[in-house]
């Protein structure tokens, strides 16, 4: 949207206008109270979460050693997709973000479904992250149901993110911070016990661990990359720093740091923990349902240290459920802009926080506190199957958005962005053939492929939406043809 229609269409919600600058309002009415240290955490903590630190455990039941290689060929596609953000990121920096390329590119309908159903994401996100933090709670005290846990913790976030988006920001970044540097207490941990051989793994720690019990295949390369839908659950939210963008402070700098950062981010956080875990406790004594990190402490004998990472895998679920509050209400509010969603959602209480888009997307994943009441041992598997399919194709309009965007710069009809990704849209490219064979593989899955019966009902929704959309405001009819996505053709 140009700078007009951000005012027409925020003008009701409170803070349209403003010059953008550092700690005042955005174009759109938001506060620019994220911080550089804030957005840089944010991002470290987004490849950080729950699919790592619980889901790995799955994966390496299914894949043994190979899951290493399995996360490593992944990171390098979501590098890929985040170079392609990152360029459209430059190009405009916006709160909308993803939506709104795709919408300026694609066209409307492309950007009212992305905007839904990044919003759908987060809410089952929410869901899987609440189900986890509850299972780490019952680590401690077994008799705690896990819906009441879920429950407290849904309250709780729900206040931090109705105060401010500067509170969300300090919040996050503590988070972040207990994450990572337990991550690398761990590896440190770790690698003592392999070469000093202390604790009670010592005597089994061994990198031969990595190859010598079945090979690196153990189950055959099928079942490694039958492990890939849960792998790429692990990497959802790196996209997050683009939903930060309309309220970073300096988001020429901090963005494009933010995601340079995330190779080195993946080498250590998974491949380099996983190859350690995995050197010290051998494959074949990890099980669905149970964190690798927690075990593997409590193999080593050192049960106050389990206990340290059962924590710091509470505060990683906590982390990306609060990111997901950011993110839904925000998005609920970039929909409203566009007449895509109702009007309330477009408006800022007086701390400039989407509040009531916030209410309902919470309200919403209260699901999971009923999905943990009712089958607490499949929660988990349900929801994440879910959230994947709805990254995915979050994903695939980001990548697409950016191959139609380069196409209008070569065209010279769009001014090229100050980050541009490195092969231009090829990565773009190779990263959508990936993309593609994962959901294939969902499909194959007989336990994977429910979400895409979801995406189904989803998109018949979606399309019987959009429909009403159109018989209601003529004007969305009026814009099936991107006024860019035209022009770079």
């Amino acid at each position: 949207m140009t700078s007009a229609q951000v005012d027409k269409a925020y003008g009701e919600g409170g803070g349209g206008g403003g010059s953008g600058a550092a700690g005042g309002p955005t174009e759109e009415g938001y506060e620019r109270g994220l911080g550089s240290r804030q957005v840089q955490m944010i991002a470290i903590g987004g490849a950080i979460g729950v699919g790592l630190f619980m889901g790995a455990g799955a994966n390496i039941a299914k894949a043994g050693p190979s899951i290493i290689l399995m996360y490593a060929l992944a990171g390098v596609v979501i590098f890929f997709i985040m170079r392609a953000l990152g360029e459209l990121l430059l190009y405009r920096p916006v709160s909308g973000s993803f939506a709104e390329y795709a919408r300026e590119f694609l066209g409307p309908f492309f950007g009212y479904a992305t905007g839904w159903t990044y919003w759908l994401m987060w809410v089952v996100t929410g869901m899987a992250e609440l189900t986890a933090a509850a299972i780490y709670i019952h680590f401690w005290f077994p008799a705690i149901p896990q819906w009441v846990s879920a429950l407290v913790f849904l309250v709780v976030l729900f206040g931090v993110n109705l105060i401010s988006v500067k509170i969300f920001g300090e919040v996050e970044f503590w988070f972040s911070m207990v994450k990572v540097t337990a991550i690398i207490g761990m590896i440190v941990i770790g690698l003592g016990v392999l070469t000093l051989g202390f604790s009670d793994a010592g005597e089994t720690a061994s990198a031969s661990n990595l190859w010598a019990h079945g090979g690196l295949f153990p189950n055959g390369i099928g079942s490694s990359l039958m492990t890939l839908q849960g792998v790429m659950f692990a990497y959802l939210a790196v996209e997050l720093v683009g939903v930060t963008a309309g309220e970073s402070e300096n988001p020429e700098k901090t963005l494009p740091k933010a995601i340079n950062t995330l190779p080195w981010r993946i080498i250590v956080f998974y491949v380099g923990a996983l190859s350690v875990i995995l050197a010290v406790v051998r494959w074949t004594e990890f099980e669905e349902g149970t964190s690798p990190f927690v075990h593997a402490f409590a193999k080593m004998g050192i049960p106050l240290a389990a206990g340290i990472v059962n924590f710091v895998v509470l505060t990683a679920a906590l982390s990306s459920c609060n990111s997901g509050m950011y993110s839904t209400g925000r998005m609920l509010r970039d929909l409203a802009a566009n007449s895509e969603a109702p009007k309330v959602f477009g408006k800022l209480n007086a701390r400039k926080t989407p509040a009531v888009g916030i209410t309902l997307s919470v309200a919403l994943m209260g699901i999971g506190v009923i999905l943990n009441y009712v089958v607490p041992e499949k929660a988990f598997g349900y929801v994440t199957s879910v959230a994947t399919a709805a990254g995915i194709w979050t994903w695939m309009m980001i990548l697409i958005s950016h191959i139609r965007y380069r196409r209008g710069v070569e065209a010279g009809r769009l001014p090229a962005s100050p980050f541009p990704a490195p092969g231009g849209s090829l990565f773009s490219w190779v990263a959508l053939a990936f993309l593609g064979l994962v959901t294939c593989l969902i499909a194959y899955d007989k336990d994977a492929r429910v979400c895409l019966y979801v995406a189904a009902v989803w998109a018949v929704g979606l399309a019987v939406g959009w429909q009403y959309l159109r018989r209601r405001d003529p004007r969305i009819a009026e814009q099936d043809t991107p006024e860019y996505a035209s022009a770079a053709e």
